[in-house]
């Protein structure tokens, strides 16, 4: 067993799981495909974890690069599409149903630079500034690039049928 020390990327793993499944979830979808490609993820990050640099990131940072390669990695096999799974769920079930369908829709239809931002802002919660430094571009860009993509989006899902707010609340994360 390795010691847990203070450079050690994986050594508060708990938050870094949520965040990883939370951006893997926005590129593929919520269930077990997410799940295989958040575990892949940490599989590899404890592969490689002694190529982490504290100096070019945080770790969530150097993780969502992996998880990236790993979501690249399973569509290339043809593995991210998966049957949905059965939840029970509270509230109005065929209104939040209607809506994750309309939104994972629309997401399809935006190309892939803008599913790419919106799930690192939305799903990984990075901040405009963060993933600029993640994709090595300026924060302006960035937020350009965001503020048009959630634009296209808006548009596909159609202005009075959404509110912003829901692009915003990320998918369930897994409960283990």
């Amino acid at each position: 067993m390795r010691p847990i020390d203070s450079r050690d990327p994986l050594a508060h793993p708990e938050a870094l799981i949520r965040r990883v499944y939370a951006y893997v979830a926005y590129r593929v979808g919520d269930g077990p495909a997410a799940e295989d490609i958040t575990g892949e993820t940490f599989v590899r990050a404890v592969r490689y974890r002694e190529s982490y640099d504290a100096a070019k990131g945080r770790p969530a940072d150097w993780l969502l690069g992996i998880a990236r390669h790993c979501v690249s990695d399973a569509r290339a096999e043809g593995a991210t599409h998966s049957p949905p799974e059965e939840v029970v769920a509270t509230g109005d079930v065929a209104a939040e149903a209607a809506d994750r369908l309309a939104l994972r829709a629309a997401l399809s239809d935006l190309s892939e630079r803008d599913r790419e931002l919106i799930a690192l802002r939305y799903g990984a919660d990075l901040s405009a500034r963060q993933i600029a430094r993640h994709l090595g571009r300026r924060t302006n860009s960035v937020e350009v690039a965001l503020h048009r993509a959630l634009g296209r989006l808006r548009e596909t899902l159609g202005e009075g049928e959404w509110r912003e707010a829901r692009v915003s609340e990320p998918p369930t994360s897994p409960s283990r």
